[in-house]
């Protein structure tokens, strides 16, 4: 299997299939495609008429979104808990994916993921809180109902985790308050091995995009 991703240091859409995959030492190999350079589109075009990343070739068949290529790995390698084994935290946590896919615009909006930002607080408008609150809601709610096997949001880390996972890093990039339940959580996830290989890729990019280094 090949992986197309963006750069490690702002591609939130890539990191989550990546971290998954890695965290269950699936086999594939990645391919990095540099973004917001003169022929990233074309590059991009050669595997997904959707242009855009990341993108699964696993021989024939391409998957071209994250949460489709994670639930595709959940199918072809049916023995990783992928998704939780119970049922009612596996239905908890496809919705938390799902809301985390469609949601959070705001978020997404004011404070882009960048792996290498030295943490640092800017100004949030009322949309942001909104959202910050309602994740630290749904983070806290999995922990409480589901987390007793493990440090993750239902105890193990599953594909939830990795859909949110660009989600710790913004909040740990523009030093947002959270509350300790919150902190434990962002705290196992960067200390996941897959994280620390995700965060050394981020760190040796030669890009810089001026947008996301500029956020204040």
């Amino acid at each position: 299997m090949k992986l197309l991703i963006g750069n490690k240091a702002y591609s939130s859409w890539s990191l989550r299939p990546w971290i998954l995959m890695r965290h269950f030492d699936l086999p594939f190999e990645e391919e990095m495609v540099a973004l917001y350079q003169p022929d990233t589109a074309e590059r991009v075009r050669r595997f997904s008429k959707a242009g855009k990343l990341p993108v699964l070739v696993d021989g024939d068949i391409v998957v071209w979104e994250s949460l489709a290529i994670i639930d595709y790995m959940a199918e072809r390698y049916p023995d990783r808990a992928i998704w939780p084994a119970d049922r009612a935290a596996r239905a908890h946590a496809r919705a938390a994916a799902t809301e985390m896919h469609a949601g959070f615009q705001a978020l997404r909006n004011r404070c882009g993921m960048n792996m290498r930002r030295v943490p640092k607080a800017i100004a949030l408008d009322d949309a942001v809180t909104a959202d910050i609150a309602r994740i630290v809601t749904l983070w806290t709610e999995a922990r409480e109902r589901f987390g007793a096997g493990g440090p993750f949001l239902y105890g193990a880390f599953s594909a939830a985790d990795a859909m949110y996972a660009p989600v710790v890093n913004r909040f740990h990039a523009y030093a947002i308050d959270v509350p300790p339940v919150v902190r434990a959580y962002m705290a196992a996830m960067m200390a996941l091995p897959a994280w620390q290989d995700w965060q050394r890729g981020a760190d040796a990019e030669p890009w810089f995009h001026q947008p996301y280094e500029a956020v204040e």
